[in-house]
């Protein structure tokens, strides 16, 4: 957008203006409005224009800095927006020497307005320190709760993609740097071909063990979040990925929506996940179906092979 603003130091420019520029890229989960054509579950971008407007076009502000955090600030108060990045642009700032533009870039998240947003993008999901954080949000099922106190859960790794197991290194330090989330431990790999025949290479497989004091459905949002940085697409299903993680249990929650279904529904049939966290956790169970190790030995699909019992080491430091 190109606007004649007022902000500045100096007198002049409060007084003549200035052309600004601001370039605004707006996160959001379109899943559902494009799936639906649901227009309240997307965000009217006139309505974005006109907020960014209002600031770049407003009351007069000393620094350009200042102008972008408005914007970032009025942009996510905007229903459903995730995550916004701001760029504003001065090329008429007062200075005595040839240049080209003087800028400032941010990035702000709804939930936690720090730099570790970048490696969020799209989740709104982690505790943040800010005072004037709400908290959770509206709670519309079981799936929104958070509890009490931190709650075990077992999150699938895949990929096939890349450096897959330094993927998966940084995927897991990413999850630890999550407000509300701990790394407590991490399977040895397994290999396993790709399902259905695919033509694709072959995928790593790991589990981890993580606690938590977000609600399951603001666990999800981050473990998409990171996804989405480590490269994931999603617009074939079942194409090859560089990363997957997967919810497969949540300790004490048993529920279906939409978005999430817990426990993960086909995680008794996957040899490629019962192995891993059968290695990890001998005693485990996965209801209603039973000792995960009884399911391993039952699981159909079995073209997955061990790698090797020492890739756990590299886990974070908390779980090693």
């Amino acid at each position: 957008m190109r606007l004649e603003g007022f902000h500045g130091v100096y007198q002049a420019e409060r007084e003549t203006g200035r052309l600004f520029f601001a370039d605004v890229v707006v996160h959001v989960n379109t899943r559902t409005a494009g799936a639906n054509d649901d227009l309240t579950r997307s965000v009217n971008y006139s309505a974005v224009a006109d907020a960014v407007a209002d600031v770049l076009g407003g009351a007069p502000i000393n620094l350009i800095e200042a102008v972008a955090e408005r914007i970032a600030r009025a942009v996510l108060s905007l229903e459903n927006v995730e995550c916004v990045d701001v760029t504003v642009h001065k090329p008429q700032a007062p200075l005595h020497v040839e240049f080209k533009d003087v800028t400032v870039t941010i990035r702000r998240d709804q939930r936690e307005g720090s730099l570790w947003a970048d490696k969020r993008i799209g989740s709104s999901a982690g505790e943040s320190d800010d005072p004037l954080d709400p908290g959770a949000g509206p709670v519309r099922d079981d799936l929104d709760a958070r509890p009490g106190q931190p709650r075990g859960a077992v999150i699938a790794m895949g990929g096939n993609l890349g450096e897959v197991e330094q993927t998966f290194q940084a995927a897991l330090n990413d999850l630890h740097r999550v407000p509300g989330i701990r790394v407590v431990a991490v399977s040895p790999l397994v290999r396993s071909v790709p399902e259905g025949g695919l033509e694709q290479p072959d995928y790593l497989n790991g589990v981890a063990r993580v606690e938590t004091s977000l609600a399951p459905r603001e666990l999800l949002a981050a473990m998409m979040g990171i996804e989405l940085a480590h490269g994931r697409e999603r617009s074939v299903r079942n194409a090859a990925r560089t990363l997957d993680l997967d919810l497969i249990q949540y300790d004490g929650v048993v529920a279906q929506s939409e978005d999430l279904t817990l426990p993960h529904p086909r995680a008794y049939l996957r040899r490629f996940v019962l192995e891993p966290w059968a290695a990890l956790e001998p005693g485990a169970r996965l209801e209603p179906h039973g000792a995960v190790a009884d399911l391993v030995r039952q699981a159909g699909f079995d073209a997955a092979t061990r790698v090797g019992d020492g890739w756990d080491e590299s886990a974070p430091a908390s779980a090693q």
